[in-house]
């Protein structure tokens, strides 16, 4: 249903949060490494079509039609690199948010049952920005964005939904990285001792 996350075969985040998370694993990742579905227009339509239509349909929303020109692109990828950063500790991170960021609007309704309801705005990237803020708002009012993380092996880094118990995982997937990363760290410190 996630085109990004589906390539990875893992649990996605939940509720619209999940958005964000197929966004993060556009990026070229994975072992093997999986191309970069941002990486062009022909590349980047399907990806957002099929992400817009999963995230509709998990939100109850309505799928919103978005259409991409080469810089919409570009503040994508902008915006993708700095979700990341927030999330793997800001290192390299820019001193000012991307246009994307700034450009972001949303519409607030009030809904017959007393609910206000947030909607995204815009169009291109700042339509597709505008949806990224609002589940990352919405996800930190539930307490469930610390658990988007990026895998610590510096040869994967997938985005992943930590679904411990005690919010401690490390990597998408013990099996194929951490037990390779702590493979590697235990021949480096063998090593360094004899």
């Amino acid at each position: 249903m996630w085109p990004a996350n589906g390539r990875f075969g893992m649990e996605v985040a939940p509720a619209g949060l999940a958005f964000v998370h197929d966004l993060l694993n556009t990026l070229p990742a994975g072992k093997p490494r999986a191309a970069d579905l941002l990486g062009s227009l022909d590349e980047a339509r399907p990806w957002l079509d099929g992400a817009l239509t999963a995230w509709a349909a998990e939100t109850g929303r309505e799928q919103p039609v978005v259409s991409l020109t080469e810089r919409d692109l570009g503040q994508i990828r902008g915006l993708r690199e700095e979700i990341k950063n927030v999330l793997t500790g800001g290192e390299g991170a820019p001193e000012r948010p991307s246009a994307a960021l700034e450009l972001s609007s949303a519409a607030l309704r009030l809904e017959t049952d007393g609910r206000v309801v947030i909607e995204p705005r815009g169009t291109g990237a700042q339509l597709v920005s505008s949806v990224v803020m609002i589940e990352m708002l919405t996800a930190q009012q539930a307490d469930t964005w610390r658990r988007l993380k990026v895998c610590r092996n510096p040869r994967c880094q997938v985005a992943f939904f930590d679904r411990s118990r005690n919010n401690s995982g490390v990597w998408h997937s013990t099996k194929a990285c951490g037990n390779v990363e702590n493979l590697r760290a235990h021949r480096a410190r063998a090593k360094s001792t004899a």
